[in-house]
């Protein structure tokens, strides 16, 4: 059974870091495309990063590009999302999302097939 399951959501400080983790079961993450996304109160989800395979390709989206590092540990079947200068508007829970087929647009969730249940990140002072 396919299952992911992120974790290491918290409260944090603006200007702090944390690091998600996206750990995948049923399946190894090797020839995976693997998508972080958040979703804000009221708003839609949107793409934040992508590693689409384990050549070392990595996408971000502008607002977390130079503060966002995606990475993938294959023998942990576990993907990484760390953050660092978080900002207030970082407020959303995180979810990340799994595809097995060729990516169209990396920023588009119904390229993935399969999703986690979320971890929540509160950016507050």
């Amino acid at each position: 059974q396919v299952q992911l399951v992120e974790s290491g959501g918290g409260l944090v400080q603006p200007g702090g870091s944390l690091r998600l983790s996206c750990a995948a079961s049923g399946f190894a993450l090797d020839n995976y495309a693997i998508g972080w996304f958040r979703q804000a109160p009221g708003k839609e989800r949107e793409g934040v990063s992508c590693t689409p395979s384990s050549d070392g390709t990595t996408y971000y989206a502008d607002s977390v590009k130079g503060r966002f590092t995606i990475s993938r540990d294959n023998a942990k079947n576990t993907v990484y999302l760390q953050m660092n200068s978080l900002k207030p508007e970082g407020t959303a829970v995180y979810y990340c999302g799994a595809t097995d087929s060729d990516l169209g647009n990396w920023r588009w969730e119904n390229e993935y097939d399969w999703w986690g249940q979320g971890t929540k990140v509160t950016v507050s002072s």
